[in-house]
């Protein structure tokens, strides 16, 4: 029987960039803890989430949205102004299905389309069937293989296919393990894969409302071709639906081996976001903020969502 492609509304894009915005939630949270400073900011913007966690940190963005409405100007300046007094330029990344007065708006306020990012969704439906190649042994990474973990991964993101279209970013490593030490406070869980008893590959899966976010993959360079990524990518989303979730979605670079090597396992297009970002001025990156009263206006909203999002994931896993 043929499979109908996965049809992308307003509301499931928006279902799946409210999932975006609240693992950059708690991911930028995770920082602040780690850090215990207050360079770590969440500021809640028209249904979406600004986030910082630290320099040079893949959580430094504008998330999720459009789909409350347009942002207000004053909200905008504040967002804004944060980033430049961390020296950082705002990225928002915004949904094509999003309110198209979000784009024009944030072109008005300077910002400039940088490069786009493609998700893709597969319908999940209580079961899948893990593919496992020979040789090839997927499992949740335990916390002592972490660090080989990041080792293997962070050289398989140092060493893309040239396909496609280049990504715009390029991270550090040590802002890629704070980042993913990160991720596991928020709730992502680690796989590791091994060939023939060697670690391969790893990938990661976050689960949220019945969303599963496949948060990133790669595999050692001369371990490809052997079917480490069919064995990571089946992994996750076998326990995606086993934990119940009706949708797995991944972020690709359009036209990436990535993005064909997921829609050859049944993912559909669903929608591309526009990366937009404004630089930081000098004028605006030695202007103080307003007060100390007005940033923790902004953010102590934004994060009792996150306390109240976690409280609710610790009862749901009681239950």
């Amino acid at each position: 029987m043929n499979r109908s492609p996965l049809f992308c509304d307003v509301a499931l894009a928006e279902r799946i960039e409210r999932a975006e915005a609240q693992l950059m939630s708690a991911a930028a949270e995770a920082a602040r803890l780690r850090r215990g400073d207050d360079a770590a900011f969440v500021m809640r913007v028209a249904g979406g989430v600004a986030t910082f966690a630290e320099d040079d940190s893949p959580f430094n963005k504008i998330a999720g949205l459009g789909f409350a409405g347009v942002p207000d100007a004053a909200v905008l300046d504040h967002i804004e102004r944060a980033f430049a007094e961390r020296g950082a330029a705002v990225q928002a990344e915004v949904a094509h299905l999003a309110d198209p007065a979000v784009g024009a708006l944030l072109t008005e306020r300077g910002y400039r389309l940088v490069s786009f990012e493609n998700v893709l969704g597969l319908a999940l439906d209580g079961t899948y069937e893990r593919m496992t190649p020979p040789g090839i042994e997927v499992r949740v990474c335990r916390d002592d293989e972490f660090d080989t973990w990041l080792d293997v991964v962070a050289d398989g993101f140092a060493h893309p296919d040239d396909q496609g279209v280049p990504s715009h970013e390029e991270f550090p490593r040590q802002a890629l393990a704070n980042a993913e030490r990160d991720f596991a406070a928020a709730g992502v869980v680690h796989h590791i894969a091994l060939y023939d008893g060697t670690v391969a590959g790893g990938g990661s899966l976050r689960i949220a409302d019945g969303v599963a976010q496949l948060t990133g993959a790669a595999t050692a360079p001369k371990h490809r071709r052997r079917g480490v990524q069919t064995a990571l990518l089946s992994a996750r989303l076998a326990d995606a639906a086993a934990a119940g979730c009706d949708i797995a979605v991944v972020t690709t670079q359009p036209a990436s081996k990535s993005q064909q090597n997921v829609q050859r396992r049944g993912f559909d297009l669903l929608y591309t976001r526009a990366v937009l970002v404004k630089q930081v001025a000098s004028s605006e990156a030695s202007t103080p903020p307003a007060t100390a009263a007005d940033h923790a206006a902004h953010t102590s909203e934004a994060w009792d969502d996150v306390r109240e999002a976690r409280r609710r994931r610790a009862i749901t896993r009681k239950g």
